[in-house]
């Protein structure tokens, strides 16, 4: 019997989901982060369990075989990643609200499962420039990359009227205020 319930944040990369996911759970005690599963390797000073868990591209094949996950996809390069189901309702039957930070197709399997115990949140940029302009800045992006998130950022925001509610960063202070309270009346619906 689940306790709990799931918060999903969305947004295109270089929509500040990171940053207000950080503020939520700064701000929130009884709010978890799911570890998501992930085939690549652990870069310096990332520990298994607690930034991800790092299995082989057979076992996740396996596990995505057996529906061990409530969601997964496959990003550029061959990387997987992916949300363990049993992670989720661990923390949940222990009561906690459970973040996930994930894309917008998983997004819409993890609502169809959970329902009326999952809000779905959805980050939006004001215009493709300016997340341009945002990814730009990072300086974490050459010419090739940045042209693939920004085609994936067009093609994810198609789906943001799919989502409970749609909050659109053009201020971050404005933004997070919507977010946190969408998150307090959804906690408070107990």
């Amino acid at each position: 019997m689940r306790t709990g319930k799931v918060i999903i944040l969305v947004s295109p990369s270089g929509g500040g989901k990171s940053t207000i996911a950080k503020r939520l759970f700064a701000d929130f005690e009884n709010l978890k982060f799911s570890v998501s599963a992930t085939t690549r390797t652990p870069r310096e000073g990332e520990q298994d369990g607690v930034h991800y868990h790092y299995i082989s591209p057979e076992d996740f094949q396996k596990k995505i075989d057996s529906g061990d996950f409530l969601e997964w996809e496959e990003f550029y390069g061959g990387t997987r990643y992916g949300t363990l189901r049993s992670e989720v309702d661990k923390k949940l039957n222990s009561g906690y609200f459970i973040l996930l930070d994930i894309e917008v197709k998983g997004a819409e399997n993890v609502k169809r499962i959970y329902g009326d115990e999952c809000l779905s949140l959805f980050i939006k940029p004001p215009s493709l420039q300016v997340l341009k302009e945002r990814l730009q800045a990072r300086g974490t992006e050459n010419e090739e990359t940045l042209a693939l998130r920004l085609e994936r950022a067009e093609e994810e925001l198609t789906y943001a009227d799919r989502f409970d509610r749609v909050i659109i960063n053009d201020d971050l202070e404005t933004a997070y205020a919507q977010v946190k309270d969408a998150v307090l009346e959804f906690m408070n619906l107990n």
